[in-house]
């Protein structure tokens, strides 16, 4: 990979990631291993010369540099086969040059300095890249299934639907299922990044990699393990750490014109010079301004971060889809917070029903429920839990950010905000709801019959979260289409001054744009399906609570796959030091150049201490953006947390939440 990479093939993670690879150590590295090898030649060939034995001097430390050079002439004589200039076509030239000067040690130098820094550069992707391959050994080996009455023992691969797993204690899932028989509580911290263990009984979903933490259950299995959550988990952060984001295109944008205008001058130099003064002296200047001005830190300086903060995100229970995601979260300083589902859980309930005379809580239950029977809405849920069976209404008709018409019985029924269905007598106590932090939707049959107060609640961290926000800097807004008054009951509860209610979902699509200006760069946090066009708008989309569902990741660019809202505050802090690191490579990059080059046209630096100053600064480029895979810490909260587990052990130190 070494010089190839540095001449513009960016790395990216294989297709299929093998699970059985060994971790590796810096020691096995090709390259490093090669530069040792170069490096005792080169030891020894000085010891040779000192001791007076010319010729074998000379003989060893030639083989010395053919050896480091090994590590990227091959490579860059095939992409010039192919029409591609790179650093390792500089370097190439440069270490050919040396040879013919007769400077056997410069050259051995080079190749040695070169293949540690191409070594290093190789073992620190491999570092990044091995927290995605440790999702992939979230599944364990083997999977115990009961099949005709018996426990058999299969590869995950073997698994199929509708086959009966066995969890015991300790185990993981080998793909997703619904818990069948038992209850449990499941540790998701490997896969959500979630510490708070999560209550589980018959029908709650298990996702691949969770790892039970009570008793033994049976899973039913709903999906091939090629298919399962973390399966798509690992293709779509493979997908990502492939995308290019405008960090890596300006590298690339300079790094390309930038090998054959060095060539240029390099040429130039030696033809100009040889025409004022000795040819062999210019010729070796020439030869060293184009060591001097290799942009191989430049070209591995976005890329190398990118991919450590990607891979450190994918750890976090965060997906973010490529380089330009990265960025844009690291430039972000607005943030526009969804309320239902975000804010709060996403579990509504009816606090109260209210009736006018005439009309009985039952009735207005039914209406309600028989308009709301094939509804999607989050607040169906709520009112169909507390209404007897019914069927549901004919002709139903949304009227989107309003509320609902249909027909019961013969009757045309309307539900939905005051405004739509008027509230009549009943406005005072609607007013009251509303300000108590609740949904209100009006019910009309014939004339208004009633009123249905639901409330979702604030989730406990997400207080927490906004302060955390605002202390990386953000300004916090609130998006919903609630109503004005219980929006800002919630918003005040959540610590949020900016609150914008009543909104439909083109509406927040436009309010995203006029939020924009003067930001930095706006990030929108929703489910990813009915904030489809404010995620869409938006400078970045994050999909809230987006495990398992596929509209939720495709939707978003960032995908927060737990329910914790104290994750996102983490990833902008996150991506805002991986932006950090990404313009000081750059910055770095280019000083080094701009600093070498003339000091190597004048003769004041020879090739050894060209090619050290320039493979030191790349490997301190290297360090830097391997920075970027440190994951941040989550605010404080007292939450408390999920002690990391291994297969077949698990050490739960938290009270449960419910599934």
């Amino acid at each position: 990979m070494g010089a190839e990479c540095c001449g513009g093939e960016q790395p990216t993670v294989p297709a299929v990631l093998p699970t059985d690879e060994p971790a590796g150590r810096w020691w096995q590295v090709r390259e490093l291993q090669l530069a040792a090898v170069a490096a005792v030649l080169l030891a020894v060939g000085w010891g040779l010369g000192r001791a007076g034995q010319v010729t074998a001097s000379g003989t060893v430390t030639l083989l010395s540099a053919l050896v480091g050079a090994y590590t990227f002439v091959p490579g860059a004589v095939r992409n010039l086969l192919k029409g591609r200039i790179g650093v390792g076509t500089l370097m190439t030239i440069a270490a050919v040059g040396a040879v013919a000067l007769g400077q056997f040690t410069e050259a051995a130098m080079l190749g040695v300095l070169f293949s540690i820094a191409e070594g290093l550069e190789e073992f620190a992707i491999t570092r990044t890249r091995r927290g995605l391959r440790a999702l992939l050994d979230l599944v364990p080996r083997t999977a115990t299934v009961l099949r005709d009455g018996r426990e058999l023992s299969l590869p995950p691969e073997q698994l199929q639907v509708g086959d009966l797993m066995v969890l015991r204690p300790g185990e993981r899932a080998a793909t997703d299922g619904v818990l069948r028989n038992g209850r449990t509580v499941l540790d998701l911290s490997a896969i959500t990044g979630e510490s708070m263990p999560v209550e589980a009984g018959p029908g709650t979903t298990v996702h691949a990699g969770a790892i039970n933490g009570g008793g033994a259950i049976e899973v039913e299995v709903i999906a091939l393990a090629a298919d399962s959550s973390l399966a798509r988990i690992v293709h779509i952060v493979e997908q990502a750490q492939e995308r290019k984001g405008t960090g890596q295109r300006l590298a690339d944008r300079i790094a390309k014109p930038l090998v054959p205008g060095i060539m240029v001058l390099a040429a130039v130099i030696a033809v100009a010079g040889s025409l004022l003064d000795d040819p062999r002296t210019w010729l070796e200047r020439a030869l060293i301004v184009l060591v001097a001005a290799s942009p191989c830190a430049l070209a591995i300086s976005v890329p190398l971060t990118v991919v450590a903060a990607i891979g450190a995100a994918s750890r976090s229970g965060a997906l973010v889809k490529g380089g330009l995601a990265v960025e844009r979260l690291g430039r972000v300083r607005m943030v526009a917070l969804d309320k239902t589902g975000t804010l709060t859980a996403n579990r509504p309930r009816v606090i109260e029903v209210l009736t006018t005379s005439g009309a009985g809580r039952e009735q207005v239950l039914q209406v309600a429920a028989a308009l709301e029977a094939r509804s999607e809405h989050p607040l169906a849920a709520a009112i169909l839990a507390q209404a007897p069976a019914i069927a549901a209404a004919a002709d139903v008709e949304a009227v989107v950010g309003a509320g609902l018409t249909g027909i019961v019985d013969g009757r045309t029924v309307r539900l939905g905000r005051p405004g739509f269905v008027d509230p009549g007598l009943l406005n005072s106590e609607v007013v009251r709801l509303q300000e108590a932090g609740c949904t209100v939707v009006v019910v009309e049959d014939g004339t208004t019959i009633g009123a249905i107060a639901v409330r979702d609640e604030l989730r406990p961290e997400a207080a927490q979260a906004v302060a955390s926000l605002r202390r990386l800097g953000m300004n916090v807004a609130m998006l919903t289409g609630d109503n004005e008054r219980a929006a800002r009951a919630l918003a005040a509860q959540a610590g949020i001054d900016q609150v914008h209610a009543d909104l439909r979902p083109q509406d927040k699509a436009a309010l995203i744009t006029r939020l924009r200006p003067g930001t930095g760069g706006v990030a929108m946090v929703g489910d990813g399906i009915n904030d489809a066009p404010a995620l869409a708008t938006a400078d970045v989309g994050v999909a809230m609570g987006a495990m398992g569902t596929d509209v939720a990741i495709e939707t978003a660019d960032v995908a927060l796959l737990g329910e914790d809202l104290r994750h996102l505050p983490q990833l902008l802090g996150q991506a805002r030091s991986a932006r950090r690191i990404m313009l000081q490579n750059v910055g770095l990059s280019m000083a080094i150049i701009g600093v070498l080059i003339p000091l190597a046209a004048f003769g004041v630096l020879g090739l050894a201490t060209v090619v050290f100053v320039h493979e030191l600064a790349e490997v301190i480029v290297i360090g830097n953006a391997v920075r970027a895979a440190k994951p941040t810490t989550l605010p404080p909260g007292g939450m408390g947390t999920v002690s990391p587990a291994t297969p077949g052990t698990t050490t739960l130190t938290v009270t449960a939440k419910r599934a």
